[in-house]
């Protein structure tokens, strides 16, 4: 079985009750409400993905403020015999404000459009799990850094 370690970085942008989002085309069809981040490229500090992806994704300048935490997750997706991927993510997580730039879509990239929703309504929103993570650590702030989740309900 291969082993595949991603880390990534991504923001936590509130303004004016508001959280910045980026939309990325889903897995079957359709869109999904992402925060603003993504992978480090080889030797990349984690605070420069952080600036390079939001600045890639949403036009705006982004300045890091704190390191809220971060967010390991580890699953097996199964192929052909001995052909597996045992995947391991870590992402970090930064808050930070917006110091400049303009609102606009990424061209060619992961995200086709940005945009602010209130926070009141991102539950509503089809989105990733991230954004759930990542608002559980700017809202709990842990000593740790690692949010406490509600378990997720089996469907099957």
């Amino acid at each position: 079985m291969r082993k595949n370690l991603r880390v990534a970085a991504y923001a936590i942008c509130v303004r004016d009750g508001q959280l910045l989002l980026a939309r990325s085309p889903a897995p079957g069809g359709g869109f999904e409400w992402v925060l603003p981040g993504g992978g480090m490229e080889h030797g990349e500090d984690p605070y420069d993905t952080v600036v390079r992806e939001v600045e890639e994704e949403t036009g705006y300048r982004f300045e890091p403020t704190e390191l809220l935490g971060l967010d390991s997750v580890r699953r097996l997706i199964p192929g052909p015999v001995r052909r597996g991927v045992d995947h391991h993510g870590v992402a970090l997580v930064y808050e930070g404000r917006i110091v400049g730039g303009d609102l606009r879509y990424e061209a060619n990239g992961s995200t086709d459009m940005a945009a602010w929703h209130p926070l009141d309504d991102v539950t509503g929103l089809t989105r990733v799990p991230m954004v759930d993570k990542g608002l559980a650590l700017w809202r709990e702030r842990p000593p740790a850094g690692k949010a406490a989740l509600p378990p997720k309900m089996n469907t099957e």
